[in-house]
């Protein structure tokens, strides 16, 4: 090769090179609401098709349009509005401690007594163990609400992009299929694959978890137990743990009810979460989840969990469906770099 041939090929990929980060330092700060609105399309590309068929002439910016529209209504809105009401909720408890006013402190004292009487030589401060964890989390209430404008403008950005995407992303996926040094098969194989994926994550646990939540909260409203909702929240994340589900919730709220002689109040509330959130767990989770791969649920609670900490509170769905892509690649590597053989469509 001639020297001047080299330095036109130093000179363009040094070029692209530069161009390439400027444009990444560019997206870095929509990197989490772009994310957000590709896995929304790719969850909900299906409901899109269904919706372009019915169009007008099957207009792809009115279906887009009315793609995004029923996502917000019916996906947004309501993680803002439990949002709010959690971060409520938080406030609440930090208003109680803040003026000496804790409002179970009474029914705290009568379990903590049931204790002793049961195992006298446990000694534990539970209002006390309430109060250091409440105020570790008012501590950081500025961050709670900064990060709270901040989801919602992710949100917006994403909603914007969603409509883009699913009005425009037929193209998108043909220039990346074309720069691909694979087959334009192959190509398609992989991401059909790796969408198949990430809908079962997003739907067979996480979807699964909000819904386990969900009834965690709205039983113990029914039964009366304070910060339903927040503790519905946590019901989500434990859902998430290997061996422990919601029972990290309700487990010790029945213990309490039952403690503090609300003996109809823990057998409604034990019957509850063994019938139907138990049975949202045994019976709707492993029909979704055998649409796509299953991911092992330690592998999506560290996901969750950083997530959580790299993406803010929308971490919660980027974090698995991102481990789930790197893990198809993975696989796809092993089968088509590795073993040298061809990619089939039921990888």
């Amino acid at each position: 090769m001639k020297l001047s041939r080299v330095v036109q090929y130093v000179f363009f990929f040094a070029l692209l090179a530069l161009a390439g980060y400027v444009v990444w330092l560019i997206m870095l700060p929509f990197a989490s609401a772009l994310a957000l609105a590709a896995i929304i399309v790719t969850i909900s590309h299906p409901f899109y098709l269904r919706i372009l068929k019915v169009m007008p002439k099957q207009n792809r910016s009115l279906a887009a349009f009315f793609s995004t529209l029923l996502i917000f209504l019916a996906v947004v809105l309501p993680l803002i509005f439990l949002s709010s009401l959690v971060i409520k909720e938080i406030v609440s408890v930090y208003q109680d401690l803040d003026s000496g006013q804790l409002s179970i402190q009474t029914s705290l004292d009568a379990l903590e007594a049931t204790i002793h009487t049961v195992a006298p030589g446990f000694d534990v401060d539970l209002a006390e163990q309430i109060k250091v964890s409440a105020q570790w989390v008012t501590g950081n209430i500025g961050h709670i609400f900064a990060g709270t404008i901040s989801t919602i403008f992710i949100f917006f950005i994403a909603l914007i992009g969603s409509f883009y995407f699913f009005r425009d992303g037929h193209e998108f996926l043909q220039v990346i299929i074309k720069a691909s040094p694979l087959p334009d098969h192959e190509d398609r194989i992989i991401f059909e694959r790796m969408a198949r994926a990430a809908r079962a994550v997003a739907t067979g646990t996480i979807l699964v978890a909000i819904i386990q939540g969900t009834l965690v909260a709205l039983g113990f409203s029914f039964v009366g137990i304070e910060r339903a909702i927040l503790w519905g929240s946590i019901a989500s994340l434990g859902a998430l743990v290997p061996g422990v589900g919601t029972t990290i919730v309700t487990a010790p709220a029945i213990i309490y009810l039952f403690a503090t002689g609300e003996l109809v109040s823990g057998i409604a509330l034990l019957v509850w979460s063994v019938l139907l959130v138990g049975l949202v767990d045994n019976l709707l989770g492993p029909y979704l989840i055998s649409r796509g791969n299953n991911l092992h649920p330690f592998i999506i609670l560290i996901s969750v969990l950083g997530g959580l900490a790299l993406f803010g509170p929308v971490g919660f769905v980027i974090g698995p469906v991102v481990v789930t892509l790197f893990l198809v690649l993975l696989e796809i590597y092993n089968q088509y770099i590795v073993q040298d053989q061809p990619i089939k469509e039921t990888l």
